[in-house]
């Protein structure tokens, strides 16, 4: 497909590096499984993310709903995703399609929807969570006429499942530490199963109906008859777990069961011997704690409160075969580094966490704050500034924080730019920093105007800063000095980011007017062209490799890719990340353009010129 503007000018979507699932402590996440056995799928923020569960690489995400998305489930036929919403809406959508067409939308609840479930036919299913009213309904999938009430509890209900063979049966598991069973359809409320002591988080039949399980925060995983609903056992001797359970998933043979539990540990059981085969140790950080797991084929997968995704390894319980790593918090910043001839994609999230795509991080402790932005240096090392009051100099080929390399600073840095000769320069709220070998040389205090960007030109003879007000000033770098020239240069509005083509000639800039504009360098800072095409404001801004090329995103959702020489060609990218502003750009090389939002996903886009 085109995305053009102009003839012969295109870019089309190559590779989503999709987010993980958004976690929160105590609370339960449900991962759907592929009837195929093909992908899994989870939530995060808006989106539901479909990945292939051989090669987690391959992912496809879906932005429409409105509000935070909190579960989705195939259908037992394959062809329909069912996902449900914070404010009780249910979309079901078409798996088929790169489109996923709507077929239909619901409202069954009135608050936060924490489960779904589907009958084998694929006709009915159950909705549950929080409500007013009532915490759950149970319709048909066509029209949504009710085929039973589902009731019995008085807070909300965490989980539902039902029976996949005939008779039906139907089980929901709530706050209220009560379990309630039904028959049907129309599924009638048949009685309460008061054995967990604190909230049930977790209610899951057995593939072949003949018994299902209940897992709760006390730590029990209790056993029941599919069909009648009676108490036939407990797995493990005590509990279960010395931690809450919060999900369990069966083997497709109905014999065996995972639980994942806040004692950091995911448990393989033997179902009828109600004892433990095997305990995954999954580490010793609160981020360790498992929230959500799954068994698909031979895949058993986990989630951890990092929201890293887990494939168990049954012959070598300490060490995952892999984790899927990423970001679960909105991306704020992005660039590229090559080394040894390779791109690598670095990312840093709301969260202070930096990721290298794909699928890697630094080890070690670093920024405990939003990363507001990362340049490569020549050295080698990924410099970062965050709202934690740092900057960091972190080494790319060690992949490691360290901590004599983090610089503190006065003030909260908004920027920091590199240049040859080991200089960095930072804008902090009200200061402006120069720092030579990870050491500040040279600081400008009491500023007349508010700084929100700085950029030192390659040759690192000027730093070039805008602010609020709408002006860039230059400053020569003279040894370790900033010094004044009492030169700017005006643009329409606030400065939102800045940037140097990497040959010098230019300076692009965004203001909160929607306009982007190049200074020629050599011309004394004249202006060569400006560019519209935002609707709302940008704020990010990177050369392409040719230095003839810049892309700018930002609220509006798109990227604009703008020919510095022609200001009517330019190649746009509407709904770079659907629904989600785009927050970072950069350039694996003139073709290739990456981005990244408060999506907490990064996509590769091929740029045809």
């Amino acid at each position: 497909f085109l995305l053009s503007s102009q003839p012969h000018i295109s870019s089309l979507s190559e590779h989503v590096f999709a987010s993980l699932p958004q976690m929160e402590r105590g609370v339960a996440k449900v991962i759907g499984g592929d009837p195929k056995g093909n992908n899994f799928l989870y939530t995060n923020g808006k989106c539901v993310i479909i990945r292939n569960i051989e090669n987690p690489a391959i992912a496809d995400i879906y932005t429409e709903h409105a509000h935070q998305v909190t579960v989705a489930k195939y259908a037992p036929s394959g062809f329909y995703i069912a996902s449900g919403d914070a404010s009780g809406k249910i979309r079901i959508w078409d798996t088929t399609q790169k489109e996923h067409l709507l077929k239909y939308e619901y409202q069954p609840i009135s608050g936060k929807v924490k489960d779904i479930a589907w009958t084998e036919d694929s006709k009915r299913l159950a909705v549950v969570g929080d409500g007013r009213e009532k915490y759950g309904a149970v319709f048909l999938w066509d029209t949504g006429s009710s085929v039973g009430e589902v009731s019995g509890h008085c807070k909300l209900i965490n989980s539902v499942d039902i029976k996949q063979t005939r008779p039906y049966r139907l089980a929901t598991a709530s706050d209220d530490t009560v379990v309630s069973f039904f028959e049907g359809p129309p599924f009638k409320f048949k009685f309460t199963i008061r054995n967990h002591s604190q909230f049930v988080n977790c209610v899951r039949f057995s593939p072949n109906g003949n018994h299902f399980v209940t897992a709760g925060a006390d730590g029990q995983i209790f056993i029941f008859d599919g069909k009648s609903g009676e108490h036939v056992g407990s797995l493990g001797e005590e509990k279960a777990h010395k931690g809450g359970i919060y999900a369990v998933s069966w083997s497709p043979d109905s014999s065996q069961l995972i639980s994942a539990s806040g004692d950091k540990t995911v448990k393989l059981w033997d179902v009828g011997a109600g004892t433990a085969v095997t305990t995954f140790n999954m580490g010793s950080d609160v981020l360790d704690q498992q929230l959500g797991c799954l068994w698909q084929k031979d895949h058993l997968l986990s989630i951890s409160l990092s929201g890293n995704i887990n494939y168990l390894d049954k012959n070598n319980p300490d060490r995952p075969i892999r984790t899927v790593k990423g970001h679960s918090k909105s991306i704020q910043c992005l660039t590229v580094h090559k080394h040894d001839g390779r791109s690598y994609i670095y990312s840093g999230s709301h969260d202070g966490h930096i990721n290298i795509l794909s699928n890697d991080c630094f080890s070690g402790k670093g920024h405990s704050n939003l990363v507001s932005k990362m340049v490569p240096n020549e050295a080698d090392e990924l410099v970062t500034c965050s709202m934690d009051d740092t900057l960091r100099y972190t080494s790319i080929n060690k992949k490691e924080y360290s901590a004599s390399d983090v610089v503190k600073m006065d003030f909260q840095p908004r920027s920091v730019s590199v240049a040859s000769g080991g200089l960095s320069l930072a804008v902090c709220i009200g200061q402006i920093v120069l720092l030579k070998d990870k050491k500040k040389v040279f600081t400008l205090d009491n500023l007349d105007y508010e700084a929100e960007v700085g950029v030192i030109h390659p040759g690192g003879t000027t730093a070039a800063v805008g602010g609020k007000d709408g002006t860039i000033r230059l400053y020569s770098i003279q040894g370790n000095t900033l010094k004044d020239e009492s030169k700017t240069i005006k643009v329409s509005g606030q400065i939102m980011d800045m940037a140097y083509s990497n040959d010098g000639a230019h300076l692009a800039v965004i203001d909160e007017k929607k306009v982007a504009t190049a200074f020629s360098v050599a011309d004394d800072y004249s202006v060569k062209n400006e560019f519209y095409g935002h609707h709302a404001k940008p704020v990010t801004l990177a050369w392409s490799p040719d230095n003839e090329h810049f892309a700018t995103g930002g609220m509006d959702m798109m990227v604009y890719v703008w020919t510095v020489a022609d200001a009517d060609k330019r190649i746009k990218i509407p709904d770079t990340h659907r629904l989600h502003h785009v927050s970072g750009l950069a350039w694996i090389d003139e073709n290739t353009l990456v981005t990244s939002s408060h999506d907490a996903s990064v996509k590769q886009w091929t740029i045809i010129y």
